[in-house]
């Protein structure tokens, strides 16, 4: 299920009572039939119902409220409604569930008034929100007998062109009186009269909207080109404010013109706006009449119907259903509106897209959820060509109220959901989403190892919600990019630390918020970033991670440890910087805050200067007179040369002394400028025997050779020559960059266990493999009370650098060692002296020293007691 998270403007249960909350969602119902009624009967079949002022309140109350009796609780229905109510008032109050869009079908809001009340309640979960998803409001006035609308929300349900005209609260009570969990929604374009009252909503976003007042805030609240903005300085309030918006199309919209005619309204490209685009009469832009387009059912359309109709240059209005699509809906054609209404959701059955955009000008997408299916889709919605470099500045593509699940309702799975290629590409509220419940909810089974990856350059997005997924939630490798607003949950069930390491395996976890390393400006607002490690005590180094340099701005971001198991955790909010979230309390244990970053670097991965290289050492192969050593001496006025004409095979090796991370590698040849390697490989290590494969390789066209790769860890550098030049191959000075100018502090890289074993003596039925299992449910002891000379070995199957280790006994928290001594082997034989040594006080013991360079590790009991030597987990660091 979604998770309840905790806030500050309610505690309202003990840990333990949320724990005793986290059951399986319920199974879905078998759909109810709707009432019959004249309202549907439309062009748009049969789940759409076009309501008038003429027809019958009580005929509408019935439609509507049989729907929500049907919906209320239904998470993962297959049934999908559309209520339109033509210009007029209507004297009703009804309750919104799930998968039912309420739309006004006026030229603007106040043309369709709701006098009585049109509400979104979270009765069927005992006040919790949490999961009130996949629903929306748009278009219309809510005039509430009551004084106040009540719309209790989480992700996707979007709030759109709405005037209410009284006090609006974004949360519900349970059955104490509390104000019950919501976590996160989205509002624009919308005018509320009085307060908005947000209580235990956690985090929202709201953009070219105003209210009376807004009352308060708890994790992350960003507002975008609003009126009446709150005041108070990040984090407390946690308010985010943007004076204006930069740029913006609003969202495509159905309505009735004068005659009564279907039409669909695609609002104007605007810059820097303030307040709704409707304030000074109608929302600015084209109207473009039914009969383009193809109004698609999913009892009677296919991919090959829908291409066939873009293809003649017709839009697509998706109405409510369900679309299995045998290939991808294929967008060619400029400035083409596919618009969805009541949820549509399309299933790429086949493993192939469920939509593909060229990269064309001006497509406008919007309303539409897709569902990964059972065969895996390399990426579920493409938009644009990657690589591409032309300009859609003058008309971009614009990407409205999108919604990705992978898993929930289906057993499904994908690689990426969402993938921008296109440039100046605008994004206007996604939530992308790897089910945490629901079908296939399971680490092997709805994999899916990113929501969103944005390729293309200038591109905005407002209101990213990004969840769930194995692997970095949201990769962004375009130029100029700009995001306002962003809530994600990293996965809940990571099943161990070994196999969620990032970096070539080198640093804990996947960021959530990945910004490549050759991106040289970005900037973002407002990000919160969530765990609950539900299966295993897993740690995330970095929420975030963007190069260390000038054009990188991160405002305002928050991490939050919501409940998980003990000994998880996020380490550092961006590139290992700020403090750790670790549990429930004390406060600053769940929530930690980062207000502004930065970059102050020079290099594409980050560093202000090259690393220092005192202590370096450097050989090659050949070698010569003017010897490897003089690449490290600071001074051009000497080289290093191979002595003998360029051939492949030929190597330079850097010894750093130290692992450092590393993401780029400059060979200056300057004064020598002919002596450039015609052809090279790049390998890192960090034992200087185990190298892997190539981290980058290319060809020489000077004399200043920069070669920057994805960030490694690493202690060796080796360049290999597979060129081929009459000239010596000879440079001046090497420099090593990356990983923000100073290698990580010692102790806090954790070394991937893979391949490892374990021996102990005495050993019994605790076995010591169960020390490297990842499971804090398996422990191995010695089965015997504590005495001296009782011992541990570690083989880590090569050797490596470390400088920590940490002997976690949590669970049986008095067998830990009463004494220890560490030693170290390269082979198992010949041990150093001990490195360490100490006593435990407590479950963790955690022991430190200079940095080695061994494949075996010994720890050796030294003390006495009563208890058995026993220990859970045993982990490496560098």
């Amino acid at each position: 299920m979604k998770f309840p998270k905790m806030n500050k403007a309610t505690a309202l249960l003990s840990i333990a009572a949320i724990a005793a909350g986290l059951i399986a969602a319920p199974a879905p119902q078998a759909g109810a039939a709707l009432p019959p009624s004249a309202a549907n009967n439309t062009i748009f079949g049969p789940n759409v119902y076009v309501f008038d002022p003429s027809m019958s309140a009580a005929d509408i109350q019935n439609v509507t409220g049989a729907a929500f009796a049907s919906l209320e609780s239904n998470e993962f229905s297959s049934d999908r409604y559309a209520f339109l109510f033509k210009p007029g008032s209507y004297n009703v109050n009804f309750n919104v569930g799930y998968y039912t869009a309420v739309a006004g079908l006026g030229q603007n809001p106040g043309d369709v008034n709701i006098t009585g009340g049109l509400n979104v309640n979270a009765d069927w979960d005992n006040g919790n929100a949490t999961r009130n998803f996949w629903r929306s409001i748009e278009n219309l006035t809510i005039t509430p007998s009551s004084g106040t609308t009540q719309i209790a929300v989480s992700q996707a349900a979007p709030l759109r062109r709405l005037h209410v005209q009284g006090e609006l609260h974004l949360f519900d009570f349970d059955d104490n009186w509390n104000a019950g969990w919501a976590s996160g929604g989205f509002l624009a374009d919308s005018i509320v009269d009085g307060a908005i009252v947000p209580a235990s909503q956690q985090q929202w976003f709201s953009r070219n909207s105003q209210w009376g007042n807004w009352t308060n805030g708890v994790w992350n609240m960003v507002f975008v080109g609003s009126v009446n903005a709150p005041t108070g300085d990040f984090p407390d309030p946690p308010y985010t404010v943007v004076e204006r918006t930069p740029i913006m199309r609003e969202k495509p919209y159905l309505y009735v013109d004068n005659a009564g005619a279907y039409r669909v309204f695609v609002p104007a490209l605007t810059t820097n706006t303030q307040g709704v685009s409707w304030a000074s009469g109608a929302t600015p832009g084209q109207s473009l009449p039914i009969d383009q387009f193809y109004i698609a059912r999913s009892d009677q359309s296919t991919a090959a119907t829908i291409n066939a109709a873009l293809a003649q240059g017709k839009h697509v209005l998706f109405t409510p259903g369900i679309y299995h699509l045998s290939e991808a809906i294929q967008i060619n054609n400029p400035n083409t509106v596919v618009l969805g209404i009541g949820m549509p959701t399309l299933v790429p059955d086949q493993g192939t897209a469920a939509i593909q955009v060229a990269d064309v000008d001006g497509v406008k997408l919007a309303g539409l959820t897709i569902d990964a299916g059972p065969v895996n889709s390399p990426v579920l919605l493409k938009v644009g060509t990657a690589g591409s470099a032309v300009s859609r500045a003058a008309n971009p593509v614009s990407l409205h109220d999108i919604t990705v699940r992978t898993g929930g309702a289906i057993a499904g799975r994908n690689d990426v959901g969402v993938e921008i290629n296109s440039n100046d590409t605008i994004g206007d509220h996604f939530w992308l989403w790897r089910a945490d419940h629901g079908a296939g909810a399971a680490w092997t089974t709805n994999v899916s190892k990113n929501g969103l990856v944005v390729n293309g350059n200038n591109v905005t997005l407002y209101g990213l919600f990004n969840e769930h997924h194995n692997e970095y939630q949201t990769i962004w490798n375009g130029n100029n990019g700009r995001l306002y607003f962003y809530q994600s949950e990293i996965p809940y069930d990571v099943p161990n630390q070994q196999g969620w390491m990032s970096h070539g395996g080198t640093v804990n976890g996947y960021a959530s918020y990945k910004v490549a390393d050759t991106v040289t400006n970005h900037e973002a607002w407002g990000l919160g970033i969530y765990s609950y490690f539900r299966d295993a005590p897993v740690k995330l180094n970095s929420a975030i991670e963007v190069p260390n340099l000038p054009g990188i701005k991160i405002h305002h971001a928050t991490t939050i440890w919501l409940s998980g198991t003990i000994g998880s955790e996020i380490t550092h909010i961006i590139n290992n910087l700020g403090g750790a979230v670790t549990a429930n309390s004390p406060a600053e244990a769940m929530r930690q805050t980062l207000t502004e970053f930065v970059g102050n670097g020079t290099g594409g991965g980050g560093t202000a200067t090259a690393f220092d290289r005192t202590g370096w050492t450097a050989v090659s192969s050949p070698s010569s007179g003017e010897a490897a050593a003089n690449l490290l001496d600071g001074s051009m006025a000497t080289r290093w040369t191979t002595g003998t004409a360029m051939q492949p095979g030929q190597t330079l090796t850097v010894d750093m002394q130290a692992v450092h991370p590393i993401s780029k590698v400059v060979l200056d040849a300057t004064g020598s400028n002919d002596d450039y390697a015609r052809g090279y490989e790049l390998y890192v290590s960090t034992d200087g025997v185990n190298w892997g494969t190539a981290v980058a390789s290319g060809t020489g066209t000077g004399p200043e050779l920069t070669i920057a790769f994805a960030e490694r860890s690493a202690r060796y550098v080796r360049l290999v020559q597979t060129g081929t030049a009459s000239n010596w191959w000879s440079a001046r000075e090497l420099n090593v960059f990356g990983g923000g100018g100073t290698p990580p502090p010692s102790g806090t890289t954790l070394i991937n266990r893979a391949g490892w074993t374990a021996s102990s003596n005495p050993s019994s039925g605790d076995v010591a493999a169960n020390l490297l299992d990842g499971s804090m449910a398996t422990r191995w002891s010695t089965g015997t009370a504590m005495a001296p000379g009782q011992e541990i070995v570690i083989d880590m199957a090569a050797a490596r650098s470390f400088s920590k280790i940490v002997m976690d006994s949590t669970g049986s928290n008095d067998d830990y060692a009463r004494g220890y001594e560490v030693y170290v082997s390269n082979d198992g034989v010949n041990w150093s002296g001990a490195v360490a040594s100490g006593s435990g006080s407590g479950p963790v013991v955690t022991s430190q020293f200079a940095v080695q360079n061994a494949r075996y590790i010994k720890v050796v009991q030294t003390g006495t007691a009563s208890n058995w030597w026993s220990i859970r987990e045993i982990n490496v660091y560098v």
